[in-house]
Parts: C-alpha cells; structure tokens; sequence
C-alpha cells in the first residue's frame, strides 16, 4: 500500500476461511545478519512522496503491485524518472541504488476504474532497471505457484512506522483463494503495497503473490494479493516486446518463469 494513498473500496463475498496455524510476530531485520538473505526486498521510493516495497525476480527486474506507479490525484502514471528502487535499504543505506528504466503494469489493470476484486487481481506491475544489480549480496528471487488454501506463507515488506528497515512475517497462511485473489492473515500496512509473498516449501523462498491491499474480514485484518502465474506471463511478453511505458533504448529484458530458474545474465478492503 503506497504510504500517501489508502482509499476504501468494496465488500467481497468471500467463501469461508480455512483454519489458521499461529501466525507469527514481525521481526525487524534492521542488521546486516538478520537481513543478509532478503537483500533483494527493497523500498520503492516513489516520486519523492511516498514508497512501496519491491522484490527483485531478475537482476534488472523489480516485481511490484501496478497501483505503486499511478498517481493518485490524477489518476496518471508517474513518471518512472521519478522512482528509484534501493535494494535492501535499511537505516539510510541500501546494498544497491537504481533508477528506473520502464515499467509495464498488467494489460487489464485500470487504476481509475470502480473498486473490484478484477482490479486486486490484475495489481501486478514490472520495473525494469536502468542497469541491472550484480551485487553478490543481492540475490534474485524466483517465482512459484500460487499456494494453496491454508498453506503457510511469509512477507517481507517495509511499511509507514517501519520505513527504515523491512520486516520479516515468517508465518502466515492462506485463508482463502477466490476470483484470482489470495486472502492471508499476513500483517500488513501502509508501504507494503508490492511486497513479496513467499512460500518456504523448497530450498530457497519463492515469491507467491504481491501484495496489494490490507482488508477486514470478520472483525480480523487480512492482507489481499494478486497470484502470478498468468500476470507474469503476460508482463514478461510485453517487455520482450519493447512496450511499457517511458522506455528508452531498453534492452533485452531478463527472462522470468514462474516456478523455474531465470536467465542469469503477487469483507472490505482498503489499497493504496
């Protein structure tokens, strides 16, 4: 949820939740150790007024929610001149700084349309750099499949009172899957509009869904996300082609799948 924008939007009608296992608390990763293996989650700052949370899924590519890149006055797209990505940004220093190249956000995305769950759904935007991070320290993400309902998940985002460091949600889980959503019981907040969600199932965490907007569901605060198996088919495509929008020159992007290694050259509810 960029940090300036909340808007509330609309009721779902949501199948019932499954049963969920002990979520754990936040955990600050504000040190070098602490936060040696999510160096590739890093804060979106965003035209000088706000900021989200990206993750980086190839060296020159930053997976994000589409609503991070549209200004909420206007209803216009910013200007990515005006958005800088700092990987692993913690207390006034990150591991890598970038500007940005171009952006593409999901072909059936409408920022100004009416609240619906076809807009959380569709909330998946990619960055593409203006020179790729080839830092050892941070590491690309790959993508998996969307988890099933009342598998466990993690997020690590940054939000309002934690914009100096991210933090670390180990343990929360899938409430329900509806209409291409996931409803999670992860615990986020302003900022955290594009944060990875990661399932722990393999040997290394994979990125599952992106956080799109924190909700209310009976009585009990949820986080939506959008799943990626299509999106990233689909945005992927669109930077091979040469589209999205301020490009200049861009090369060749890195070459993304979904649960597969890339080329080594994601009630009533509030978004931002």
């Amino acid at each position: 949820m960029l940090v300036r924008n909340w808007v509330k939007v609309m009721a779902l009608v949501l199948l019932p939740a499954a049963a969920v296992a002990q979520d754990s608390g936040l955990k600050s990763l504000d040190t070098s150790d602490s936060g040696r293996e999510w160096m590739a989650v890093g804060r979106l700052d965003i035209d000088g007024t706000g900021f989200c949370t990206g993750a980086l899924i190839a060296p020159n590519l930053v997976l994000t929610a589409a609503h991070c890149l549209f200004d909420k006055t206007t209803d216009e797209r910013i200007d990515p001149a005006r958005i800088e990505f700092l990987a692993g940004w913690r207390r006034g220093r990150a591991s890598a700084y970038r500007s940005v190249r171009r952006a593409v956000v999901h072909p059936d995305y409408e920022y100004g349309a009416d609240a619906s769950t076809q807009r959380v759904r569709n909330d998946v935007a990619l960055i593409e750099l203006q020179q790729p991070i080839r830092n050892t320290t941070v590491i690309p993400f790959e993508t998996g499949e969307r988890p099933a309902r009342g598998e466990e998940v993690g997020v690590v985002s940054y939000a309002m009172d934690r914009s100096e460091a991210p933090s670390l949600q180990e343990v929360c889980s899938v409430m329900a899957r509806q209409q291409g959503i996931l409803v999670m019981s992860c615990d986020v907040d302003f900022g955290s509009s594009g944060a990875p969600v990661f399932s722990f199932s393999g040997e290394r965490p994979r990125i599952v869904s992106v956080v799109s907007a924190k909700a209310e569901l009976q009585g009990e605060r949820v986080a939506l996300g959008s799943t990626l198996e299509e999106a990233l088919g689909l945005l992927q495509a669109e930077l091979d082609a040469g589209g999205g929008f301020n490009q200049a020159d861009a090369p060749r992007s890195s070459r993304i799948t979904v649960g597969g290694p890339r080329n080594k050259t994601g009630a009533k509810f509030v978004k931002p």
